[in-house]
């Protein structure tokens, strides 16, 4: 009869509870990592072996950021995983891209392109629909805040200029920033985007709030509609 595999079968250099203590997690593998946090298997499988089943579901990307793609549901249909240790997993996923995104906004500087790209990036670029998020600075290029004014198809996303400029003016915003995501992973803008810029830059003008940029997020790239000159050719 063959012998049951358990985590404390293993030696203990193998047990990724017993090598974080004695090595530190920055050496553990990303199934490593979260077998730790699952705890324990099933019957046969260790929460090693489980940990790698669920790493296989990420399609989309591999490694750990794939969980960002997973549904509750997903998880759920691998044995071991009920609806407690799949709502775990779901949390490190969020908890990732907060502290990636709290990380961002020490160093968010709302001249500079990248900076603001970097500070949503982690949010928007997991997302397989567009977003389209508009940021409200007032005459200081102060942040006061930000919203996101839609939620499109995986192809498309609509924005209304009469809305974004009812939430400017309520915000008392003088200067704005699109921000939005392309799910392809390509931040090529579209002609639609490029309309819709133009649109929204005119309007702004007549009254007096100014779109400063509009940026376009794939997966780990960003285009930069004013740096691309298209703010130029109104």
């Amino acid at each position: 009869m063959e012998k049951l595999i358990t985590m404390k079968t293993l030696p203990a250099e193998e047990q990724p509870y017993e090598k974080c203590v004695d090595q530190g997690p920055e050496v553990l593998s990303d199934a490593e990592l979260l077998s730790v946090i699952l705890r324990c298997g099933s019957q046969g499988c260790t929460s090693l072996q489980l940990a790698k089943e669920v790493l296989k579901l990420c399609r989309f990307e591999e490694g750990l950021t794939g969980i960002h793609h997973l549904s509750l549901q997903q998880l759920q249909e691998l044995k071991g995983i009920g609806q407690v240790k799949a709502v775990q997993i779901k949390c490190i996923g969020e908890l990732s891209k907060r502290i990636a995104k709290t990380e961002a906004k020490r160093v968010l500087d709302f001249k500079e392109p990248e900076s603001i790209a970097h500070y949503y990036m982690e949010t928007l670029r997991h997302e397989e629909q567009e977003h389209v998020i508009c940021m409200m600075l007032d005459t200081k290029n102060h942040f006061l805040g930000d919203i996101c004014l839609t939620k499109g198809t995986v192809n498309t996303s609509l924005i209304s200029p009469r809305e974004l400029f009812l939430e400017a003016l309520a915000f008392h915003a003088v200067h704005l920033i699109l921000v939005h995501n392309h799910p392809s992973g390509d931040p090529s803008p579209s002609a639609e985007d490029i309309q819709v810029t133009r649109r929204i830059a005119r309007a702004g003008a007549l009254l007096g709030i100014t779109l400063l940029d509009h940026i376009v997020i794939g997966g780990q790239n960003y285009v930069s509609l004013f740096e691309a000159g298209i703010f130029n050719e109104r």
